[in-house]
């Protein structure tokens, strides 16, 4: 049987179609040669190992930094102290401690503070500023003077020389006692009265000769004076207490008038008596203060010859300072004043305290001491609570009692770093209360005073000491990020009259073979530091390899401190489980590879979505409305690249070229995505709309998208997905496509480029390398690639490709294979274009429109014809009725009127009959 031409056709297979010359011509001038995927080092330019390798340089890619850093030092007006600011890890503090420490040893060693007792006023101790190294020698000093003093002062007031005056002391006054009672006892003799001690009360009076017997003979003494002498009279100033015993002695005697005159007469004597033995027993209390002064006198005539050889030489070492001297003299005297207290110790405020040698009466407390010609202080505080910047009194407890002294001072950061500098971290100093408004007022005051902390949280006015403020003279450096920076200037007024000076800390450096080496010697600093293993210049080359890729850019090396110590250490534990003495390239590859797998759990859980097939992600074939968007997964320090379905779906003949934003509308969306859209919203606008009106309506979504998005990375593939959609022309899903957009369909540059590029090669792998695979990437981006060495190996391979497109319309040539935007002659998109195939699908939809319009108005005029029939054939019909009805009405009235005439008729020719009868019949 013959077969037909048609049937051959149909059974010889379909040849591919070959590609548009256009899209051969993009294709090779976009795609990336291996040589661009990725920037190596010289390893024969390195040192042979890091033992060789050059002296590191401080200030090695933070020239700006320590040139801002460098004019605050210089200047000596208030205000100038610096903020550091930058990301953690570059290593800021390192880098400023090293530097100041430089500076700091050869500027001038501040002076020594101390506090001491204030004699005048215990509740404010005094502040003594001393040269460098002699807080220590008068502390030591001061407490040898204590203990010297105690032991000697014990010695002599012991010795039998000290026991025999306070003897004369005594005889001396008890022989003027005894005197002035003889005398005053021979006057009352001539009265005739004795002087004796009343035996229930030990109380001087004046008694008859004759009464005194009677009192001798009960008593069995003889002599009233002989037992007393020793006994201190006690002054009886009642004159009417001596006439009632008067009057009591007087009651034997008779009522007669001259026994009487006789009492009374006796009376008088009697009073007269006892108001000298008062005037006398003030006379020895005068005697008795005397005795007293003159021991004290002793007391200090003899602590003044036992001291004065211990503190003459302590002035003559302190001679040059006046006010040392004064503190000593004013030590001197009050131990000389309270000499007695001391020898006794019976009295806490001479006793020494638990802890110390000295009693805090006499303690000079060393604030802060430096040693001679070491330099100024370098101080980092990493705890910048109020009390530890500003030092603060401590507190005892004792049976329920709070007390402190001068001794309980203890000095903060400011102290320690006074004459120096102070370096701390912002965020912990914005933790503690009250610390910023401390030091911000300690720095504008340029003093430092202690404040009870415990008096401003709790309002009260509990008793505490105030000692005497300090002068302050520092530089203080605040270590922070950036944001910090502002938000301070922006809530803290003050801040920019402090912080006068900002430092900034770059992340990043350029990659010269300069800065390489200087790397380098960062590098070994590090390793000499924490003893690792020496790293060969392989491994070197390595590690360097890795910062750029760290710093996503081939021409810049990342400065990230922390990041280096880590590869570091981690090279160097691979090189000693291996018993090799020297890091290499290997070691430094095993610890990449180990830390990039700590860090991705959550990477492996989505493979293992996509190996399950729960993750739908497209690598070969076409779909019309789908691109494959190349996203960055962050979570903490996790980071990672990988694919996601990007679709547009159009509603056409609904809306003006209004776009739905799916992500943005459930709050998924953040506002930079949000502005992408935005943007290709205009960008489609001003293509379209001059050629002919947007009559549809168009939605956008990330498929299996459960998390924030956020970033105009995507703009270009949502451009792709939405063109893709209004041309209804498929796209190949085997290339995975990234990119920013502006309003002139240029392609922007974007971030996480290389994790971006990774994740679809991975995906491809997965799903199987076809060889036609690859990523479409800004052109800015190219010189950010630092691609892993599986990926370059298989661009040369050519199982996978890279291009870098300037524009939207390359990256739609890439995409649909199809040219873009070429013109005719008439200045419209030709048809074989994806923009005339988006104007004809405008256009058929504007017809199909126009088509279902005229049919709808088909439709209403046939039905409007129906109505107007049936509403005619209505109008007929009613019409007819009326009529019928009318014809019924004329029908029944001549039948009315035809029997009106007939009972007219018969009524007639009744009436006629009637006519014809007899008159007669009535």
């Amino acid at each position: 049987m013959a077969t037909s031409l048609s049937e051959l056709k149909e059974t010889e297979p379909t040849a591919p179609a070959a590609p548009h010359p256009v899209f051969t011509e993009v294709e090779q001038r976009c795609l990336i040669g291996t040589e661009q995927l990725k920037r190596y080092s010289d390893p024969d330019e390195l040192p042979t190992d890091t033992r060789t390798a050059p002296d590191l340089d401080i200030g090695f890619g933070q020239q700006r930094a320590l040139k801002a850093l460098q004019t605050a030092l210089d200047i000596k007006a208030s205000g100038y102290h610096v903020f550091a600011a930058g990301e953690n890890g570059l290593g800021k503090r390192t880098i400023i401690s090293r530097l100041l420490t430089r500076i700091a040893a050869d500027a001038q060693t501040p002076d020594d503070w101390v506090y001491i007792h204030n004699f005048t006023d215990p509740r404010t101790p005094l502040a003594l500023r001393l040269p460098a190294g002699h807080a220590d020698l008068l502390q030591q000093q001061v407490n040898h003077l204590w203990q010297q003093a105690k032991k000697r002062l014990s010695q002599r007031f012991r010795s039998d020389q000290y026991q025999s005056k306070i003897e004369a002391i005594k005889n001396n006054t008890h022989q003027k006692e005894s005197q002035a009672y003889e005398v005053l006892n021979a006057e009352g003799k001539q009265y005739d009265l004795a002087l004796t001690f009343r035996s229930f009360d030990n109380k001087a009076v004046f008694v008859h000769p004759s009464q005194l017997q009677t009192d001798n003979e009960n008593n069995g003494n003889t002599d009233p004076l002989v037992n007393n002498a020793d006994k201190k009279l006690e002054v009886e100033g009642n004159s009417e207490t001596s006439a009632n015993d008067a009057e009591s002695n007087g009651a034997e005697y008779s009522n007669s008038d001259s026994e009487y005159e006789t009492e009374l007469n006796n009376f008088v004597q009697k009073n007269h008596m006892q108001k000298r033995f008062s005037q006398l027993t003030i006379a020895l209390e005068q005697l008795e203060d005397e005795a007293n002064d003159e021991i004290e006198a002793l007391h200090r005539n003899i602590a003044q010859r036992a001291l004065q050889p211990l503190f003459a030489p302590v002035y003559e070492q302190f001679n040059t300072h006046p006010l040392v001297v004064d503190y000593l003299k004013a030590v001197f005297a009050d131990m000389v004043t309270h000499v007695e207290r001391i020898v006794n110790g019976d009295d806490e405020e001479f006793v020494t305290a638990v802890l110390a040698t000295t009693p805090s009466r006499y303690a000079v407390n060393v604030i802060v001491s430096h040693v001679p010609d070491s330099g100024a202080p370098v101080i980092f505080e990493d705890l910048p609570t109020h009390l530890n910047l500003l030092g603060h009194v401590e507190q005892i407890t004792q049976l329920g009692t709070v007390t402190t002294d001068v001794s309980m001072i203890r000095a903060g950061a400011l102290h320690r770093a006074n004459g120096g500098y102070l370096l701390l971290e912002a965020s912990h100093l914005l933790e503690h209360p009250y610390a910023w408004q401390g030091l911000k007022r300690a720095l504008q005051s340029r003093k430092i005073k202690l404040s009870s902390l415990e008096q401003m949280l709790t309002l009260t006015g509990s008793l505490s000491l105030s000692p005497a403020p300090i002068d302050l003279d520092i530089k203080v450096i605040l270590l922070g990020e950036a944001d910090l920076y502002y938000e301070l200037l922006e809530l803290e007024p003050e801040f920019d009259a402090v912080f006068k000076v900002r430092a900034d800390f770059h992340d990043d450096v350029v990659r010269t073979s300069e800065h390489e080496l200087a790397l380098v010697a960062k590098m070994a600093d590090i390793i000499d530091y924490a003893t690792l293993y020496p790293f060969d210049r392989h491994a070197q080359a390595t590690l360097l390899e890795h910062l750029s890729l760290q710093a996503e850019e081939q021409d810049r090396l990342s400065l990230h401190s922390d990041l280096l110590i880590k590869l570091l250490h981690e090279s160097n534990r691979h090189a000693r489980l291996n018993d090799e003495n020297v890091v290499t390239a290997t070691h430094v590859t095993q610890a990449i590879s180990d830390m990039d797998e700590r860090s991705g759990y959550l990477r492996d859980l989505y493979w293992d979505e996509l190996k399950n097939g729960q993750q739908l992600i497209q690598t070969q074939g076409s779909a019309v409305g789908q691109v494959n968007a190349l996203t960055v997964v962050s979570y903490a320090d996790s980071e990672f690249g990988m694919p996601a379905r990007l679709t547009a779906v159009i509603q056409p003949n609904i809306g003006a070229g209004e776009i739905l934003d799916i992500e943005r509308d459930v709050d998924l969306g953040g506002s930079l995505h949000a502005k992408g859209m935005l943007i290709m919203t205009s960008y489609l606008r001003a293509l379209f709309s001059q050629h002919h009106a947007l009559n549809f309506s168009a939605s956008l979504a990330f498929e299996q998208s459960y998390a924030h998005i956020d970033g105009d990375s995507a703009t270009v593939s949502e451009g792709c997905a939405l063109l893709s959609a209004l041309a209804n022309v498929p796209i190949d899903q085997s290339f995975a496509i990234t990119g920013s957009m502006n309003q002139l369909g240029e392609v922007q540059a974007v971030g996480g480029i290389n994790a971006k590029i990774a994740g679809f090669f991975d995906a491809c792998r997965e799903q199987e390398l076809t060889g036609q695979q690859g990523v479409v990437i800004p052109m800015a981006n190219v010189k950010q690639l630092m691609l892993r060495d599986d990926i370059i190996e298989a661009v040369k391979a050519g199982s996978f490709h890279i291009y870098g497109v300037h524009t939207l319309s390359e990256a739609l040539t890439l995409m649909t294979g199809l040219p873009i935007d070429t013109m005719n002659k008439k200045g419209r998109y030709r048809k074989d274009t994806l923009f005339g195939k988006v104007l004809n699908r405008l256009m058929l939809w504007d017809e199909n429109q126009n088509e279902e319009e005229d049919i709808d108005d088909k439709k209403s005029k046939k039905k409007d014809k129906k109505k107007r029939k049936a509403k005619r054939q209505k109008k007929d019909d009613k019409k007819r009725k009326d009529t019928d009805d009318s014809q019924k009405s004329e029908s029944e009235a001549m039948d009315v009127m035809n029997d009106r005439k007939d009972v007219t008729n018969d009524e007639k020719s009744n009436n006629h009959h009637q006519n014809k009868r007899p008159l007669n019949s009535i």
